[in-house]
């Protein structure tokens, strides 16, 4: 049985390099060099290309995270479904991880506004590339937000959010402790929302909160809170998607709806079954942890043929060929 899954594993993986290749790509910065991966179909021809934008924390171009045992390679086989759909792609390693860890700052200095220049700054140097016929962006999670004010910022033709939260991060991070701590803990975690969110940084912090409210974080956690999703994502004009699961533990479908209603205009689809790392995975406990490290577990299709829809609708081709 083991030798058979493993005859499959390498049919699938010379498969799906027979219609995309994969190289190397880098981004030049002021503090470094930030490292990515270009994925091209095969095509004689210019074709449209996604920037993959990752989720919070020390998330990777593939969409593992060293916080969790083993792998879901999520935005790698995100890759791979759009190069099947005649999509190039572009994904990286934020600055401070992985392959970019070379191009940090210090945590203190980091601020959200560098992950949006970065990925305006991708976007730039893509525009130049004569390999590609107009750019998308794809935010996944945090990197939601982050592609919608890219998306504003730069000459975007199309955008995709995938399980983007539709209010502040500081509303998020209320309903997610909500419950979880002590009483007293819970006045000092309001108190400490409240001061960043006011735009002030607080001295003391309890122990059971430094992970999340350590002084070196602050600074950042303050540039991150101003942002509303929802009022970002109203003012875009070009053609978008949201994409969300109902089995996602982490982004809710009252979130992808929240969004829609702020733009109308763009397309929603809820997929049944779909969790946050993009897996079809029911809503229990366990099997959802197992799947954040299984990178067999394929990609939802039914998200696969979602994005291979919207790539091909008329208007989004329209949009990609305009902007050459």
């Amino acid at each position: 049985m083991k030798r058979l899954v493993l005859v499959l594993l390498l049919l699938i993986t010379v498969e799906a390099s027979a219609q995309a290749t994969q190289q190397g790509i880098e981004l030049e910065t002021p503090t470094g060099v930030i490292k990515g991966a270009l994925t091209l179909p095969t095509s004689a021809t210019p074709v449209p290309v996604a920037l993959l934008i990752a989720g919070s924390g020390p998330t990777d171009r593939d969409g593992n995270t060293p916080a969790i045992s083993g792998r879901n390679d999520s935005l790698k086989m995100l890759s791979v479904a759009l190069a099947e759909s005649g999509v190039a792609s572009v994904r990286f390693d934020k600055r401070g991880i992985a392959a970019s860890s070379g191009a940090a700052r210090s945590e203190a200095d980091l601020r959200f506004d560098d992950y949006i220049q970065d990925a305006v700054s991708w976007v730039e140097k893509l525009s130049k590339d004569s390999r590609f016929q107009g750019i998308a962006v794809i935010g996944h999670s945090e990197g939601s937000l982050i592609g919608m004010l890219t998306s504003q910022r730069s000459p975007v033709r199309a955008f995709i959010s995938i399980a983007g939260p539709a209010e502040r991060a500081p509303v998020v991070l209320r309903r997610q402790l909500q419950g979880r701590l002590p009483p007293d803990l819970a006045q000092r975690n309001e108190e400490i929302l409240r001061s960043l969110e006011s735009g002030s940084t607080v001295t003391e912090v309890p122990p059971p909160l430094y992970a999340l409210y350590r002084q070196s974080v602050q600074p950042y956690l303050v540039s991150w809170f101003r942002y509303s999703p929802k009022d970002e994502f109203a003012k875009l004009r070009i053609p978008c998607l949201l994409l969300q699961g109902t089995t996602d533990l982490q982004v809710e479908v009252a979130d992808a709806k929240s969004l829609h209603t702020a733009n109308p205009s763009c397309l929603l689809k809820v997929v049944e079954g779909m969790n946050h790392v993009l897996k079809r995975v029911p809503a229990d406990q366990q099997r959802q942890i197992s799947s954040y490290g299984d990178p067999l577990l394929p990609l939802d299709s039914e998200l696969v043929n979602a994005l291979a829809g919207f790539f091909s609708s008329d208007q989004v081709q329209a949009a990609l060929r305009a902007q050459r």
